[in-house]
């Protein structure tokens, strides 16, 4: 439930809660409910109960044993803020992450309506990096709901990119990861949408990374954006 990770913009994954529910468009190919399928069927007790959501308490000190810094995507295989997670088990998953001082945290939801409830009942230690996904124009208002929260960095996971996002308001964000739908029905995604926020956020002084064309073999489209990686974070970035 913890380990090394293949998600280019983090290093390792933290999973204290299991499980979710689709809320949006960008939920259809949901990797992790196909990963947990396949878990559950190998028999993983962790996958027990397959994708509905699933507290695992024995595993919210996990990050105090890491020694080295670590940049830790807290519940690749779920969402904080789904409404069926207790608050006293969000705070006590908080209380983890202000202790580990050493690490970065990235808090990615798509429910960043509870999040902004929540927000004055956690404690918002620098090390925590605070993130909402969006996908197109359907969704863009949770960076409204995002740029309330008191994170120190708050980020866009724009992944899967469905369409256009014109005239993104960047204030109050740090940090915008892009990246194209992978796996089987993936859909596509088109270069100058890329580009346009690319542009957005150069223009506004945000970070940049972007993660992958995606596609049904994403090792195939690589990650080059007009022939050049952008693998911008917002500590060497923001002013």
């Amino acid at each position: 439930m913890a380990g090394n990770s293949n998600i280019e913009w983090t290093e390792v994954t933290w999973n204290p809660v299991t499980g979710c529910t689709k809320v949006s468009e960008g939920c259809r190919n949901c990797y992790a409910a196909t990963m947990a399928k396949r878990l559950h069927a190998m028999g993983n007790p962790r996958y027990v109960n397959e994708f509905k959501v699933t507290l695992h308490p024995d595993l919210i000190s996990k990050p105090l044993s890491w020694k080295k810094p670590r940049k830790i995507f807290v519940n690749s295989m779920s969402d904080l803020f789904h409404h069926e997670i207790p608050v006293n088990f969000i705070k006590d998953v908080f209380r983890t992450m202000n202790l580990a001082s050493q690490h970065s945290f990235q808090v990615l939801t798509k429910r960043p309506e509870r999040l902004l409830e929540l927000s004055p009942q956690l404690h918002w230690s620098p090390n925590i990096w605070i993130g909402t996904s969006v996908e197109n124009d359907s969704v863009v208002d949770r960076v409204d709901f995002l740029r309330k929260v008191p994170g120190h960095i708050r980020f866009l996971s724009v992944e899967p990119l469905l369409g256009p996002l014109k005239d993104l308001n960047l204030d109050g964000i740090h940090w915008v990861i892009v990246g194209g739908e992978s796996g089987p029905g993936a859909r596509p995604m088109e270069a100058d949408w890329v580009r346009d926020i690319r542009d957005q956020c150069k223009e506004q002084k945000v970070a940049f990374f972007f993660k992958q064309w995606g596609g049904v073999q994403k090792h195939r489209t690589g990650r080059l954006l007009d022939d050049k990686v952008y693998d911008e974070y917002p500590e060497l970035i923001k002013s």
